[in-house]
């Protein structure tokens, strides 16, 4: 689901719930703004083909979340762990398959010494764009949808690289650039974000009660 929960626990997922981690990764750019590295998954995938993402994956046995977001992003993108200086862990969001997810923030203080390898079976593409996009409401849009009888809001960015190439970034993605950039550059979004009713969320997940779908 594309909204963030204080607290993973307050929603009683289910014990089945998978656990995944994200790696959120900035660099100073040209102009010394911040940007953020994603992904477009790769066409062949079963799930999300064709999507932005960050680099993450689900948890391995015996890992934390950082590890889980080091390893992923070194398979999905060749980003060596020991480019990447770790500054926090965000609180948890929750994905339409009751998927906890954990962003994990990091730095990359040399990112000339990053050169991209995306692994053809996982990723198409690799880009950056400005963490303060997620804030400003220049190409930005939203939708209203239900998820377990609660409404919420999908956010969309359209983004225009250099080389003309033409991306996306929405949903869970979205949601998480927009939280995590709200508190790295210390300022609300230029747009409201309407948050659910998490105590409401909270009854559906543990009755188990479906309704609409998520992005």
């Amino acid at each position: 689901m594309p909204t963030s929960i204080a607290n993973a626990n307050d929603l009683k997922v289910p014990p089945k719930s998978k656990r995944a981690a994200v790696l959120l990764c900035l660099f100073q750019g040209a102009e010394r703004e911040l940007r953020v590295i994603l992904t477009k998954r790769a066409s062949s995938l079963s799930s999300h083909s064709g999507e932005v993402a960050l680099p993450g994956g689900k948890r391995d046995e015996g890992e934390d979340d950082k590890a889980t977001a080091l390893r992923e992003a070194h398979e999905e993108i060749g980003l060596e762990p020991s480019h990447v200086k770790i500054v926090t862990v965000l609180e948890p969001f929750l994905s339409k398959h009751l998927l906890t997810v954990t962003p994990v923030v990091g730095i990359i203080p040399e990112h000339h010494k990053f050169e991209p390898r995306p692994n053809a079976g996982e990723v198409d593409a690799i880009f950056d764009v400005p963490l303060e996009m997620f804030l400003k409401d220049e190409r930005h849009r939203v939708e209203d949808r239900q998820w377990l009888n609660i409404q919420y809001r999908v956010h969309y960015f359209d983004y225009d690289a250099p080389d003309g190439k033409k991306y996306i970034i929405w949903g869970l993605t979205a949601a998480i650039l927009i939280h995590a950039a709200s508190i790295i550059l210390q300022r609300p979004p230029d747009f409201p974000e309407f948050w659910p009713d998490f105590d409401a969320l909270a009854r559906n997940v543990r009755d188990g009660k479906g309704g609409g779908n998520m992005p």
